[in-house]
């Protein structure tokens, strides 16, 4: 006689009629509604100040988070009433429906639960996330979506991110670093090229200035030509794209006004991409 093997529990039938199943459906789409209201109240809110964007921002996937995990909580409790059996039943329910082949979208919710309160990014920010790099314009249940500096919009599940390495270059902050690079010939004043950046990058109305925050330049002897970087904070994650144009167009000017000679293109791709010497 086998000993120690736990009785089967009987699980009662879940009672649901024509009004409940109204009343469950009427409570999820007042959630997706209310989700909506406050997300669009607080994207308005955090667009009227850039200090404060990111910050209103960051709160919109918690928002939606708590809205949506109340209304289910009050439909599968108070509403149909269920035992803590029927929640388990339930649960062994849910868990074989996964094994079936949605796996991935339970990992995509995983995923977002996990990005909303871990915060490794929040809307607002810019990030590089496998090959695509873009500002987080939405954390949703299953996705993350990017504006591109193309204004391409990009999908990206949300359980890469468990897979997937992530950089983020402002981290919830107004401001980011943004790394310009030129190449000037061996010959060339260096000093005078490295000047030329340093004033671009620091006159422009988009830089960003502080005790903190200052201007860094670096050469960089690559072989048959010089790599001259400058980088700088621009004060507005959504002005890097403005910000790079406006500085390199001032640069080139100058270098060609003062006769700073450029790098030869035809060197530097070569460096750049070893492969391309076949064309050559």
């Amino acid at each position: 006689m086998v000993t120690g093997v736990p009785e089967p529990v009987e699980v009662e039938p879940i009672g649901v009629d024509l009004s409940t199943v109204v009343a469950a459906v009427f409570v999820l789409a007042v959630a997706v509604l209310a989700a909506r209201v406050l997300t669009y109240v607080l994207t308005r809110l955090s667009e009227r100040s850039v200090e404060r964007r990111i910050t209103f921002k960051m709160f919109v996937p918690i928002t939606r988070f708590v809205v949506y995990a109340a209304a289910v909580y009050y439909v599968l409790v108070p509403l149909l009433e269920l035992s803590p059996d029927q929640i388990l039943a339930f649960s062994a329910v849910f868990g074989a429906v996964l094994a079936l082949g949605v796996q991935d979208l339970f990992a995509n919710i995983v995923g977002g639960i996990v990005i909303t309160f871990e915060r490794p990014y929040t809307v607002g920010d810019k990030v590089e996330f496998g090959d695509h790099y873009g500002e987080v314009t939405n954390i949703g249940i299953r996705s993350t979506k990017l504006l591109t500096p193309d204004d391409s919009v990009v999908t990206v599940p949300n359980y890469l991110f468990f897979t997937n390495s992530l950089s983020n270059a402002n981290a919830g902050a107004p401001e980011m670093m943004v790394v310009v690079e030129f190449y000037v010939s061996p010959d060339a004043d260096t000093d005078r090229a490295t000047g030329i950046i340093r004033d671009a990058l620091k006159s422009s109305r988009y830089v960003y200035l502080s005790e903190d925050h200052g201007v860094v330049s670096r050469l960089e002897d690559a072989g048959g030509y010089t790599a001259v970087r400058g980088k700088a904070y621009v004060n507005d994650v959504r002005n890097e794209k403005a910000f790079k144009t406006r500085v390199s167009e001032r640069v080139l000017r100058s270098f060609d006004d003062e006769d700073v000679r450029r790098a030869d293109p035809a060197v530097v791709a070569v460096r750049e991409h070893p492969n391309s010497r076949q064309e050559y």
